[in-house]
């Protein structure tokens, strides 16, 4: 019987953070892939394999909190790199994008290409295509996938500040 290796995709974490900020909300495989605009089979699968990876419990329902704080603090820009590309109108996104745009002022952005764009700023591949179109519902995911694209592209300093607040708001529900 051959096996198939699990590897986290990019999507598993927008699927993961959909999730924690969700809250206490009870949600559904059809609705999570109706407000993150991802096909049902797809969100199957990556609940799979996080399962797999540990970074859900055994039932499937509830984020392993403290393993995906571990994971995007060490590994999510190991695992999903970005470098600043070309200067595009976009979303707003790392210290560009709320939380941290409140305390980080700076001349250069970093966004999400996105024709729709409210922001001229050096473009960052978001972790899913349709992140830019998810965020419009919910302003807390939109926060989340921004701290995290911080980790992945900001410097030591929008770095330490983006894991702090992720720690408030994934930790601090546990």
């Amino acid at each position: 019987m051959k096996t198939q290796q699990q590897i986290i995709s990019p999507q598993d974490i927008v699927i993961l953070l959909k999730i924690i900020a969700l809250g206490n909300t009870a949600w559904f495989q059809n609705t999570l892939a109706e407000s993150l605009h991802i096909s049902q089979s797809e969100v199957s699968k990556s609940l799979m394999r996080s399962k797999y990876a540990g970074l859900l419990d055994v039932s499937g329902k509830k984020v392993s909190r403290l393993a995906l704080m571990e994971f995007l603090q060490y590994g999510i820009r190991y695992v999903f790199p970005q470098q600043p590309g070309a200067l595009v109108r976009g979303v707003p996104t790392a210290h560009s994008a709320p939380p941290l745009n409140a305390v980080i002022q700076s001349e250069e952005h970093y966004v999400w290409p996105s024709g729709t764009g409210t922001l001229r700023g050096q473009s960052i591949l978001p972790l899913y295509s349709s992140v830019s179109v998810a965020i419009k519902e919910d302003a807390s995911l939109y926060e989340l996938l921004a701290l995290v694209d911080a980790i992945r592209v900001g410097r030591v300093r929008e770095k330490e500040m983006a894991i702090q607040e992720l720690k408030k708001r994934i930790l601090g529900g546990e």
